[in-house]
């Protein structure tokens, strides 16, 4: 079992040997530092585990098998923003944990994980106190020395990590007060970065996201590329089970997609035809998942929001039960999924199709003459879709003919998007009308799924001698409020189709 810990933490290093020698300035009267307790010195011994092109170094990760210490084991740090980290620990073992590979699994696919660099640290460790003797953060002093095959290096550096809960406003102070006493924020993110670039190793540079000109080639490639990086950054997430992962991964799987289609000009279809529907199925794999966790939380507000008097029965228990069983089953395949053969070919593919793109003539062209062309494509794709909607009388058939706009309104609204970088503020507008479509058309769409899980609900209430008076009520919401979306929908439309925020975009 793995645990993990979210790190806050700024390190530092001495601008000149003269400050070395005068070491680390007492912090005593520093914001709520009321104290500072020497805990003493220990020896790390760690060795840093990564492919031979170092894929996780590239991303900032980092892989460790390190003893000495209180935390001795495996640690994989996982980037969130500067100076912030998860760690996720596993026991000491001789192999690399199979919960941390299976955590760097999207970047590293088949390739295998070696020691590239080990690190042996003696480490003076002091407790930051408040006046009630509760930890604000420890800090650290190493002496650091790096080797990597025949090279090394050595170095001092200086860590500051806050404790649970504590504003990273102590940092600031910290900072302030050891620039007067001679330290620096350190350049290197981290130890194993300043290692690789002090033995001769430097990491590979992850390419610039921005386009390499202003060709329709480049600003797709780049487009594609950002959602490629969001695919594989958000896996970790998704095997973590964190909030809004899933979501995030299969809107990646979905830019794509529709990038694909929309720049069908730009891009041999040929090509990506096949990726199309790879990512097709691996947002489905991810998308009962998701789905599931949207329902669950649209039918648990509904129930808090009715009154008392309108809740009988064990109606939360049986929605728990009902979400748990399902839920269950679908994070198993989501998670299934990822660990395929399958996935793993569709991340090499498309690495293969992004190193060498199969580029169409017209990819060639300035992007402000091509891009428009299929913002524009997309958009009367959705209009055409819009329209045979409203024509249609409620029921069934518009409930699937609305459906069917609102996946045309994310495609529009993701080409509009993804035009943005060329054709700046008209393309965003244009993207904020027509996601005001989609909203309006997804949280219909919500409620015709939660009306037919309602149902069933209701149906096994019955069964199981409950009342079912409740799911009735919730039915019949779900259902006034579809009523009023259809309402309130030309109405929406009119705004988004404004024929000025297409004219704006210069075609």
């Amino acid at each position: 079992m793995a645990d993990t810990k979210r790190e806050i933490e700024r390190k530092f290093e001495f601008t000149t040997s003269k400050a070395a020698r005068r070491g680390i300035p007492d912090l005593t009267g520093t914001a709520a530092i009321a104290a500072v307790a020497d805990q003493g010195t220990v020896d790390l011994d760690a060795v840093y585990y990564d492919t031979p092109d170092q894929r996780l170094a590239a991303d900032g990760l980092t892989l460790r098998r390190r003893t000495g210490g209180a935390d001795a084991g495996w640690h994989l740090k996982l980037p969130v923003s500067p100076g912030v980290r998860d760690e996720v620990g596993a026991p000491l073992d001789d192999t690399v944990p199979r919960v941390l590979a299976a955590l760097v699994r999207s970047r590293v696919r088949d390739v295998s994980l070696e020691p590239q660099v080990r690190l042996l640290s003696s480490r003076r460790v002091s407790h930051l106190l408040d006046a009630d003797g509760a930890l604000l953060a420890e800090l650290s002093t190493d002496a650091v020395r790096a080797e990597r095959d025949e090279a090394s290096a050595s170095w001092t550096e200086v860590e500051v990590e806050l404790a649970d809960g504590v504003d990273p406003a102590l940092l600031d102070a910290v900072e302030k007060k050891f620039r007067k006493a001679g330290l620096r924020v350190s350049d290197a993110p981290s130890k194993l970065a300043r290692a690789l670039t002090e033995t001769g190793n430097e990491p590979p540079r992850r390419p610039d996201p921005a386009p390499a000109d202003d060709t329709a080639g480049a600003h797709v490639l780049a487009y594609l590329r950002e959602q490629r990086d969001s695919l594989v950054a958000h896996d970790p997430a998704v095997r973590r089970d964190l909030p809004d992962s899933v979501h995030q991964m299969r809107v990646a799987c979905r830019r794509m997609r529709s990038a694909f289609k929309s720049h069908r000009k730009v891009l041999d279809r040929a090509a990506t035809d096949p990726l199309g529907e790879e990512l097709r199925w691996l947002g489905a794999e991810l998308g009962l998942d998701r789905d599931q966790e949207v329902l669950f939380d649209r039918i648990q507000t509904g129930i808090a929001d009715l009154p008392r008097t309108l809740v009988l029965g064990p109606v939360r228990g049986r929605l728990r039960v009902w979400n748990n069983t399902r839920r269950s089953g679908t994070r198993r395949r989501a998670l299934a999924a990822l660990d395929g053969k399958r996935y793993a070919a569709l991340l090499d593919a498309l690495d293969a199709l992004l190193a060498d793109p199969p580029l169409l003539p017209a990819a060639a062209d300035p992007a402000a003459k091509v891009l428009p062309k299929a913002v524009l494509k997309d958009y009367e794709r959705l209009a055409t879709r819009v329209a045979a909607a409203l024509e249609r009388e409620p029921g069934e058939a518009r409930d699937l003919a609305l459906h069917s706009a609102r996946k045309a309104a994310k495609r529009a609204r993701y080409a509009a998007e993804a035009a943005v970088p060329a054709l700046g503020k008209p393309a965003k507008r244009l993207a904020k009308a027509v996601k005001s479509v989609q909203s309006q058309l997804g949280d219909h769409q919500d409620s015709v799924v939660a009306r037919q899980a309602l149902h069933g609900l209701g149906v096994q209430a019955t069964g199981a001698g409950e009342s079912a008076f409740t799911w009735g009520v919730l039915y019949a919401r779900e259902e006034a409020l579809a009523e009023r979306n259809e309402r309130e929908l030309p109405r929406i439309w009119e705004s988004a189709a404004d024929p000025e925020l297409r004219s704006a975009l210069g075609v």
